[in-house]
This record gives C-alpha cells, sequence and structure tokens, in this order.
C-alpha cells in the first residue's frame, strides 16, 4: 500500500507520516544521578529500536542535591536523543519525583527545581511522542552504574574520557584470547579431554 501511495502522491508529509507509521522508530531512555562522598554525577543510555546503547556521562562540579543530578541526567539524556533526532521516546527512571512531576502527577515546589522542571518540559516538546515510566533501582543498573563512575571522576584541567566500548561475551575471555598449540588444539585440551574421560595425557 506504501509503495503504490509513493506512485500516486506528491504530498511528502503524507507519505513521511505513513512512514513513521510503518517503522518501528520508538527509542528508549534510562536515567539516573548521583551523588556521594566524592561529588555527583549523571549518566544516562539512549537505546535505539534495534538495540543499539549510546551511553553518556557528566560529573557535576558544583554543590547539587540528589534530585538535582536527577534533573541533570534527564536533560543530558535528552539532549542527546535530540541532537540524534529521536521522533518517539519511551524514558525511564528511579526518580518519582521527576517522572510523576513530569506526567503532572506533583506539582514542583522547591525553588531550586522549578527551573529544571520548566527546562524539561520545553525538551519534551521536542519530540513528537515522548512517555516518563518509574523504574526500580535495581532495574536501572547500567545508568546507576554510568552515574557513579561520573561522581568518582577527580576534575582536573584538560580531562577527557574516550567513549566507552561495552561488549557482551557469550563465551570466557581465556577461551578467546589463547593461541593455539602447534598440534592444533587449545592449550587446555589435555585439561578438558582428562574431566570428560578420565584420562591422563
Amino acid at each position: 500500500m506504501l509503495a503504490e501511495n509513493l506512485g500516486k502522491s506528491n504530498d511528502w508529509d503524507e507519505i513521511d507520516e505513513q512512514i513513521y507509521l510503518v517503522s518501528p522508530d520508538k527509542w528508549t531512555m534510562y536515567f539516573d544521578g548521583a551523588v556521594n562522598l566524592s561529588g555527583s554525577g549523571t549518566g544516562a543510555v539512549l537505546i535505539s529500536p534495534e538495540g543499539q546503547h549510546y551511553p553518556v556521562a557528566a560529573k557535576l562540579v558544583f554543590p547539587c542535591t540528589n534530585n538535582i543530578s536527577e534533573y541533570e541526567a534527564c536533560i543530558l539524556g535528552l539532549q542527546l536523543a535530540i541532537n540524534m533526532k529521536v521522533g518517539k521516546l519511551q524514558v525511564y527512571g528511579d526518580s518519582a519525583l521527576i517522572i510523576y512531576q513530569t506526567e503532572g502527577e506533583w506539582q514542583t515546589r522547591d525553588v531550586k527545581l522549578i527551573p529544571y522542571h520548566e527546562y524539561l518540559e520545553d525538551l519534551v516538546k521536542e519530540f513528537d511522542k515522548i512517555s516518563f515510566d518509574y523504574l526500580p533501582r535495581s532495574q536501572n543498573q547500567f545508568a546507576d552504574a554510568l552515574a557513579t563512575l561520573s561522581s568518582m571522576l577527580q576534575v582536573t584541567d584538560g580531562l577527557s574520557v574516550d567513549p566507552l566500548q561495552i561488549d557482551v561475551l557469550k563465551k570466557p575471555v581465556y577461551c578467546l584470547m589463547i593461541e593455539e598449540e602447534l598440534d592444533g588444539q587449545p592449550w587446555y585440551y589435555d585439561i578438558m579431554n582428562y574431566f570428560r574421560e578420565g584420562k591422563f595425557p
């Protein structure tokens, strides 16, 4: 049907809308802020519909409360999503305050948080569709780890951290890294054979 419409219609807005409805283009974002004895930090993870992860983190070098660090984390993630031209976004965070304030269920009364909340509302308008859901901390571990690590960084002039590459390994590392022996068998072949058959080399 879409192919037929492409041949008949000159209304590109209509075609874009049809493509938009057909494509599974909903992104997901997790965010978290951390305040501890080492300092304050934020972390957010943007996940594409294909499962590609885009982590972002920042060290906060000004005094702030836990709620402010949570707002900073959410804003950091939303700014990344806007820069990547994400249209539909599902946001998860373990800050009930931010989630329920953004959904309009709670009111912002803390004068320090009002500017954050207003800026967050401006960012929300940049998306075609966005929703916020509360997530327990136990299910928000990646963003929590990013926020905690960034809070522990010691800030020095010219501090720069290269992008992090995180892989999920299906096998133990030693199986992937150790070279084979001359007879074509891995170094642990005799040990494995002993466990399987009880035979010494």
